[in-house]
């Protein structure tokens, strides 16, 4: 296969890009990286010095794609499927990429800054810095319950990558900063997220390693 993802079943990012290679049923090799390992993040930093996961590696065009973001539009443009993760209209194209900044500064990096606390030694833990995170989730989806009133999708009655970009920091936001009673629509919408084909096989390959993740 054309096709290289280096990713980790965990990896919230590398959820984003796994939902939109099934949703379109996109030809790949899985590479499932353990960084632990000296040879595969040796060989990872090949790839992207900077060591970070998902990279895309397309051998049939010598291309290698960093970021989730960026992978999701290489997909749409050099392999385009049923799903269109940008619309062609510029308007729609513009609020879709502000919709997946928002999803991955707003809602991906408090999650992860909760997360990787709980990785920290006790007498090196940040709890004000885990508040401030948790008063932006909350912040945020607030902002979600709102946005997601009318029902459907991120952007309206098509998925795309907006939908790619919310599922898994609400995931595991959902797990350090439950949405609450308050928030019907988000929950609402999670729950539509999850039931999605592409979505729900993400999920389910990584069940063997939850046990992984920290409490």
């Amino acid at each position: 296969m054309s096709l290289t993802l280096h990713f980790h079943p965990l990896s919230s990012f590398c959820w984003k890009a796994l939902i939109a290679l099934y949703e379109n049923g996109t030809p790949f090799t899985p590479k499932s990286v353990d960084l632990g390992n000296p040879a595969e993040r040796a060989a990872l930093l090949k790839l992207w010095p900077l060591g970070k996961f998902p990279v895309l590696r397309d051998a049939a065009r010598n291309q290698t794609v960093p970021e989730s973001s960026v992978i999701i539009e290489y997909l749409d443009r050099y392999y385009p499927g049923r799903t269109k993760f940008i619309s062609d209209d510029p308007e729609l194209a513009l609020q879709t990429r502000l919709r997946d900044r928002f999803y991955d500064l707003y809602v991906h990096l408090p999650m992860q800054k909760i997360m990787g606390d709980r990785r920290r030694p006790g007498d090196n833990k940040d709890p004000h810095g885990v508040e401030e995170a948790r008063a932006q989730l909350r912040t945020s989806y607030g902002m979600i319950e709102q946005q997601m009133a009318g029902g459907g999708w991120a952007m309206g009655n098509d998925f795309s990558l907006a939908d790619c970009a919310a599922l898994p920091p609400l995931f595991y936001g959902n797990m350090v900063e439950p949405f609450g009673s308050d928030n019907k629509n988000l929950t609402a919408y999670f729950e539509r997220l999850k039931a999605r084909p592409s979505i729900a096989r993400v999920i389910e390959e990584a069940e063997p390693y939850f046990r992984m993740v920290p409490k």
